[in-house]
């Protein structure tokens, strides 16, 4: 079986988006300034269907992500956001689960992605990925956000690996990754790579992490908004 694990940009000060998050407005305001990163390698802008790049470690860190990935699950806000900028194909190339309240048909995408939307929590969302995963021949799920969701998966002790590219910049306020999250939460630091605008730092969940899982929140389908 594939490992879970989650990916994202982090500001010095905790934050993974700024405030005021919104279709129109993705990632809030100041918060498209943790992905510029991102936004310049080579591997992103070809799954944005854009020329050219740079060929670095930051470029080979996403590269690494996408070839190891078979299923994708994410938030409905999450989605929201990204569904009006995202072009077709979409950058997954892969199934994407999305959590939500609210009933909504599939949407295929060229590429490979389509978007199922589930209604059942968390549970069911990783059941559906980890099978589509498996038939991309064994491979991973990643928990693509946002915060909401990744807390979510870190409580039930979902998550195998937690990836935080860490962005030397102070955003100040808006939405924190850990916030919420047990103080007795195991992690054991694998790998550091260092890039001249970003530290990319992989942690694995371990058993020494203590007690029962959290209560879900709204069970039985989890917050699935963010």
């Amino acid at each position: 079986m594939g490992k879970v694990f989650a990916t994202l940009s982090m500001s010095l000060d905790g934050f993974v988006a700024g405030p005021d998050s919104r279709p129109g407005n993705p990632l809030g305001d100041g918060g498209t300034r943790l992905h510029e990163w991102l936004y310049g390698v080579e591997t992103w802008r070809a799954r944005q269907s854009i020329a050219g790049g740079r060929t670095n470690q930051d470029d080979d860190v996403v590269q690494e992500n996408f070839a190891r990935t078979g299923a994708y699950i994410m938030g409905r806000r999450m989605f929201a956001e990204g569904e009006v900028g995202w072009p077709d194909p979409p950058p997954f190339r892969a199934p994407v689960f999305v959590l939500t309240h609210t009933p909504r048909d599939p949407v295929a995408k060229q590429g490979g992605t389509t978007f199922t939307f589930v209604t059942e929590g968390i549970d069911s969302a990783l059941a559906q990925a980890r099978k589509a995963a498996e038939e991309a021949g064994d491979k991973d799920v990643q928990i693509s956000g946002g915060a909401d969701t990744v807390r979510q998966f870190l409580d039930a002790r979902l998550l195998d690996e937690l990836h935080i590219h860490l962005v030397p910049l102070v955003l100040g306020t808006g939405v924190r990754l850990l916030d919420g999250v047990s103080p007795d939460i195991g992690l054991a630091p694998t790998r550091v790579i260092d890039s001249p605008q970003v530290t990319h730092l992989t942690y694995r969940i371990t058993p020494s992490w203590t007690g029962a899982p959290r209560p879900r929140r709204n069970s039985p389908t989890g917050n699935a908004e963010r």
